[in-house]
């Protein structure tokens, strides 16, 4: 039987979402609660930091990180670098210690201007720095690996992770003979890399497929926002895994990236979407900063930080079960959207 088209299929998901029986809806609601009592031991693990801003432990590591982590890629969108760096040093000063990158932001303008901010007054010894790596190979793991030491100005990358995990060959090109976690292996070894994860934000059951392969991986990045809840779900699906193994969750994409696409398309206040992401079970959610004003309205969230309730949840979840059933708001879900530079370059090359 021939698979259907992509977007017959998603209209189908929509109708069999409005056919949903009571019996059904009560267990997806469950399911969704069943997240919210697991956030609350995490909400139990916080600390405070000197600056006020809580922290909470990654995984395994023995890591404390912010619960707000600052955005690789809305950074590198300040078009005044000043401003940007100037953001940054703000950021830290605040608490706001956990800073997310990639190596192919803005072809590598991100690293650049972070490496500035990072690069004075003993700023970078002050942050738990991310960076993401495009390539699956050793080749151009190890190229991206010195281009963001470069860019970011600094001897070590405290979290490297396999980025845009949203290939059915990527696991595979990954743990191969010459894969890239063979590089990741070796520069951990040299103290350029303190621990590896992946991330991705297609579908869960690419993470799932990271998941299945035998490494234990320090951390796990995926899409957290209530939209997920119901479509192509990472807090369904991959969060509970993720729980069990003690494998520490980054979330991001709360207000759906796209300009805050979320909170434009439903209504829903930044805020409220925020403390939705932060009442499951994860370590810290990146948040996409490109003004002093978005920095402090996430740094007063994470400061007054409550998780919602119950009622609250389930209100939220009926608010946005018709928006969510095609998976269209989540665009990084049903589109071309991630990191495709490797894989477009070898297939030029084939």
């Amino acid at each position: 039987m021939s698979p259907l088209p992509f977007f017959r299929a998603n209209s189908l998901i929509s109708e069999r979402s409005k056919m949903m029986s009571p019996s059904t809806r009560r267990e997806f609601v469950q399911s969704v609660l069943a997240g919210l009592a697991l956030g609350s031991r995490m909400v139990l693990a916080q600390e405070s930091s000197p600056n006020g801003l809580p922290t909470r432990p990654l995984g395994k590591t023995g890591e404390r990180i912010s619960i707000i982590g600052l955005g690789g890629w809305d950074i590198g969108a300040v078009k005044d670098q000043n401003e940007a760096v100037a953001i940054m040093h703000e950021a830290i000063n605040e608490g706001l210690t956990f800073f997310d990158n990639s190596w192919d932001y803005h072809d590598g303008g991100s690293e650049e201007v972070m490496g500035k901010a990072l690069s004075v007054n003993g700023y970078r010894d002050k942050v738990f720095l991310m960076t993401k790596v495009c390539g699956r190979d050793y080749r151009t793991a190890k190229s991206n690996l010195e281009d963001s030491l470069r860019r970011l100005r600094t001897d070590r990358i405290d979290l490297w992770q396999f980025h845009g995990i949203q290939w059915d060959d990527d696991p595979d090109l990954i743990f191969g003979e010459n894969g890239a976690l063979k590089f990741a292996l070796e520069a951990q070894k040299q103290g350029k890399v303190r621990y590896i994860g992946f991330t991705g934000h297609k579908h869960p059951r690419f993470h799932l497929a990271m998941l299945a392969k035998p490494y234990d991986w320090a951390a796990v990045q995926m899409p957290i926002n209530v939209l997920d809840a119901h479509y192509l779900s990472f807090q369904k699906q991959v969060l509970p895994e993720c729980n069990r193994r003690e494998i520490g969750v980054l979330g991001m994409k709360a207000l759906g990236s796209q300009n805050g696409r979320i909170p434009r398309d439903t209504g829903i206040e930044a805020t409220t979407l925020r403390r939705f992401a932060l009442s499951l079970p994860i370590t810290s959610l990146v948040c996409g900063i490109q003004s002093r004003e978005n920095l402090r309205q996430d740094v007063q969230m994470a400061r007054n930080f409550q998780p919602l309730t119950e009622g609250e949840v389930v209100a939220l979840l009926e608010r946005t079960k018709e928006p969510a059933a095609s998976g269209e708001i989540e665009q990084y879900k049903v589109g071309n959207y991630g990191c495709d530079w490797w894989h477009n370059l070898e297939k030029s090359q084939s």
